[in-house]
């Protein structure tokens, strides 16, 4: 399994232990992850509110790095999965659109010829790994835990723009991978909402509650921890947890943890290996549940 990676700006600054995380996973199943790191910011949505073209632009860059290196570009960031998603759907619904932003790729003599693939991790052990294939590698089952999923928005939305028409099921992937690996998924209303992370800085009372409100939901399921793909819901979800909990008036102490943590833990990867001790709240509890 080779792969054009583009981890996101986040994993590698906000949340390293995703980073670190997918590292490990990606070598235990025998993943070959070839790190564009001379890649841009994809501009998160935020820029291309601004001047979507330039953003368009930044994002053709990186899809021409992994389509000349003919390979599939995969992300660990469910944010960059939906901006890339929908830059590249226009690149490639619009020839003439694509020659247009192609002059600003010319000077350091790349091209993009619309063939390149976007993929999430999430996505990627789905379709292309498989979850019988995953099943094999699990050392450690998750039986007996109860993981509540939070997909993050952009990885669902605009859903014809991210392949739900030839992917369905592509919302129920987390829930998937949760089973496959020996848990149980929690069932909640937040799990495909907004954590409120797009307007912390607008109107951060807001945001808190938008977090503090899923993750007292995923609480009182009786989950042990929530799992995102998504390292900027896991900023707001984890990393304002505290802060959520005082808006909310409510008690709250919910491990989030990042997908290929998720992963990692059962393949039997010790936590501290994944970063588990790097969270805002603790995942020792979590961790302890796992089966030896």
């Amino acid at each position: 399994m080779r792969y054009a990676y583009y981890p996101g700006c986040v994993s590698q600054g906000g949340t390293p232990e995703l980073f670190t995380a997918m590292k490990a996973v990606g070598e235990a199943l025998g993943f070959t992850l070839e790190h564009l790191k001379e890649a841009a910011c994809t501009g998160a949505g935020v820029l291309q509110e601004r001047d979507p073209e330039l953003g368009d632009t930044l994002n053709a860059r990186t899809f021409a790095m992994a389509e000349k290196r003919g390979l599939p570009l995969m992300t660990i960031c469910s944010t960059c999965q939906g901006v890339m998603g929908q830059a590249n759907y226009r690149l490639k619904a619009d020839p003439e659109y694509r020659t247009f932003i192609n002059k600003y790729l010319k000077p350091e003599g790349l091209e993009y010829k619309g063939t390149t693939e976007v993929k999430h991790f999430m996505w990627v052990l789905v379709e292309d790994y498989g979850l019988n294939r995953l099943k094999e590698h699990v050392r450690r089952p998750l039986t007996g835990i109860t993981l509540a999923p939070f997909y993050g928005c952009y990885v669902l939305r605009p859903s014809k723009k991210l392949g739900y028409e030839e992917h369905p099921r592509r919302d129920t992937y987390l829930e998937q991978i949760i089973t496959a690996l020996g848990a149980t998924p929690a069932d909640y209303s937040g799990k495909t909402r907004c954590c409120g992370f797009p307007i912390l800085t607008m109107n951060r009372t807001n945001s808190l509650r938008m977090a503090g409100d899923h993750l007292l939901e995923a609480q009182e399921t009786g989950a042990d921890a929530m799992v995102t793909p998504c390292p900027l819901c896991h900023l707001n979800l984890d990393g304002q947890q505290p802060e959520a909990a005082a808006v909310r008036k409510v008690q709250l102490n919910l491990p989030v943890i990042h997908l290929p943590q998720m992963v990692g833990v059962a393949l039997g990867i010790e936590p501290k290996a994944l970063g588990l001790n790097k969270h805002i709240v603790s995942t020792r509890a979590f961790a302890a549940k796992v089966p030896a």
